[in-house]
Parts: C-alpha cells; structure tokens; sequence
C-alpha cells in the first residue's frame, strides 16, 4: 500500500520536534522506504519521532523510527527499533 495521511496524527510538539502516532496495515519494511512519508512533507520535519503501528503478517508490530532526512520533497525514515513485548498471562 501507500502513506495515508488519515493514519497520521501529531501527538506532542515540542522544542522544534513533533512527536507522531502513523498506523497502518503496511509492514515496517514498507513504511521505513525512502520517500513512504513524502506526501507528509510540511508536517513531519528533520528529528521527528514516529511510532508506527504496522503489521506483519495481520500481526500489529510497534516500531520507533524518526526522519533522518527531510527536503522540501522527500521525506527519509530509519529503519527503527522495534519494541517488543511478551503477554504471559
């Protein structure tokens, strides 16, 4: 699929930093590709935090990622760190 700005809101702003929720049925090898987020150039800036909620195979995954890289067309995200998380009970 493609970037959704319906998926996309700003949490906290913050010292020139934006903090944002991105949720989407897209994995995180999806979303982490240059240029995913270029629709959103003018919103997500250089430094901005993204929590991302994909999906890996109908299974939500949580990742942390931030633009590396934002010109006035294209957008850049690192791969991220994934948080992981055991449900024992």
């Amino acid at each position: 699929m493609a970037y959704a700005s319906s998926g996309l809101t700003n949490l906290a702003s913050a010292s020139g930093v934006n903090l944002w929720h991105y949720t989407t049925t897209d994995t995180i090898a999806t979303v982490n590709t240059a240029n995913y987020f270029n629709d959103a150039v003018g919103m997500i800036g250089a430094n901005d935090v993204i929590v991302a909620v994909t999906s890996t195979g109908g299974t939500p995954a949580v990742t942390l990622t931030y633009a590396n890289s934002v010109t006035a067309s294209a957008i850049d995200v690192v791969d991220g760190l994934t948080v992981t998380a055991t449900d024992s009970d």
